[in-house]
């Protein structure tokens, strides 16, 4: 049922979560199963009670090869596992916090369900990450996001981890992470904010936009941490104030947050690649794109703004839903994302001109984020599985009811072939030997219900 994830892929098998509550090892040859392990009868954990069409204990993380361990995050509570790569066994289960709702993967960071709790009890959760053991699963260190709040409400409350896996950078030692919004902000940054909301802006307002962002405070960040310490290392923040929460989705609600709230988490962890820059010299960044439709490119050595995109060139509309979402991706000459659409807003499709309010896929320079090309959703869904590319060509799923897979020209974005799987795709694509792999299926509601269908299969294409 729904499956989600990104396979994981080693010596001809394929490793992956299901919406149905379980883990899988399956043939990458020919899609037999070799085992199949129940999440809650191999944990004793319970489900959260909050996930729509999926009243178990779940994982929607693609599992992570240690060895002859794989290493994957439950989605409520906040715990990780060790399981036999042979035999799906338990080995070991590593509870990271209380109250804490999903995570990654080794290098771990926490996300919260706490967005979707009233005015009256929103909110307390603060983003951290996690350097595990990955033999017995010991916590060796955590950094959190945001000040110390005491549990309490009425401060810092947000900036979850919660996209794509972190990458690391042994070089510099390096793991870079990018983080969420607030979901609540202490009196005095609301009150900061609400005088900037009645002041009247001029041409320079990034003096007065700054007063409301504190240096602690993490949120909508792309940030590198230490590999051996987890001392932050450099950040940088780049969503400006935005405290949202369900609840708060409609300002008029009493009680809420002043806005601006634009949700505009990064759902994704940076990207390491190296790029010629202006004066063609090579410069190591990283590279992610924001659920606000925004690509960021950062120097690796000390998070100096490299490039982004700007004004009417975003990479393509943000919304609730993304912007982008999940993973993009790269080949050191171009960046490519996904652009969810979520709301429909008016997309400029390059070099063309012509507007959708679909979904779709974009191209962008790698060394100074000009946008190459974008195309839409030939199936008029949003498009918001994380993107890959190889060999020169791009893979992109759909939400449409169909579930559609599309193989794009990476120079063009031409389609070259499509296949329909029979439902919604949200995962993205592994890539092996010649072959790809992906799961479909999303009938599971986390945040807004949308019109997504289930589905039960793994498909596996090779030429």
């Amino acid at each position: 049922k729904d499956v989600t994830v990104t396979p994981a892929i080693f010596n001809g098998t394929l490793y992956f979560t299901s919406w149905n509550g379980y883990i899988y090892a399956a043939k990458a040859s020919d899609g037999s199963l070799i085992w199949e392990k129940n999440l809650g009868h191999l944990t004793g954990l319970n489900a959260t009670g909050l996930i729509t069409n999926a009243n178990w204990t779940v994982s929607r993380s693609t599992p992570t090869i240690a060895g002859d361990l794989l290493i994957v995050g439950i989605y409520g509570p906040a715990v990780v596992i060790a399981v036999e790569r042979s035999t799906g066994d338990l080995v070991w289960s590593t509870q990271l916090s209380t109250n804490v709702f999903g995570l990654s993967l080794f290098y771990v960071g926490t996300s919260s369900l706490e967005e979707g709790l009233s005015v009256q009890q929103c909110c307390t959760f603060r983003g951290s990450f996690f350097k595990l053991n990955a033999t017995n699963g010991a916590v060796l260190w955590e950094t959190f996001m945001l000040p110390e709040n005491g549990g309490k409400t009425g401060g810092y409350a947000g900036a979850a981890i919660w996209g794509s896996s972190p990458c690391i950078d042994k070089i510099r030692s390096h793991v870079y992470i990018a983080t969420g919004n607030l979901y609540s902000a202490p009196l005095r940054i609301q009150q900061c904010q609400e005088q900037q909301n009645n002041e009247t802006l001029g041409n320079n307002s990034s003096s007065i936009i700054d007063k409301c962002i504190e240096p602690e405070n993490h949120s909508n960040s792309i940030m590198a941490l230490d590999l051996d310490s987890g001392k932050i290392k450099w950040y940088r923040q780049l969503g400006g104030y935005d405290v949202w929460f369900f609840a708060c989705n409609n300002l008029s609600t009493p009680n809420c947050p002043p806005g601006p709230n634009p949700d505009a988490d990064f759902s994704e962890a940076p990207m390491m690649l190296t790029i010629n820059d202006v004066n063609q010299t090579k410069r190591d960044v990283v590279v992610a794109v924001q659920k606000s439709g925004f690509a960021w490119a950062l120097d690796r050595n000390n998070g100096a703004l490299v490039w982004f995109t700007v004004s009417n060139y975003e990479a393509g509309p943000g919304g609730l839903g993304g912007g982008g979402m999940w993973g993009s991706a790269t080949d050191e000459r171009s960046v490519y994302t996904n652009i969810a659409n979520s709301q429909k807003k008016n997309f400029t499709i390059k070099p063309s001109e012509n507007i959708s309010i679909t979904g779709g896929w974009v191209a962008m320079e790698a060394h100074s984020g000009n946008v190459l090309w974008s195309t839409a959703d030939p199936s008029n869904a949003t498009a918001s599985g994380p993107v890959t590319v190889a060999n020169g060509v791009v893979f992109g799923g759909s939400t449409s009811s169909q579930g559609p897979l599309y193989a794009m020209n990476a120079k063009t974005g031409k389609i070259l072939w499509s296949h329909d799987t029979g439902a919604t795709i949200y995962g993205g694509v592994s890539v092996r030997n010649g072959c790809i792999h992906l799961g479909n299926g999303y009938k599971v509601f986390v945040g807004f219900a949308r019109n997504y269908t289930a589905g039960k299969s793994l498909y596996t294409f090779c030429v």
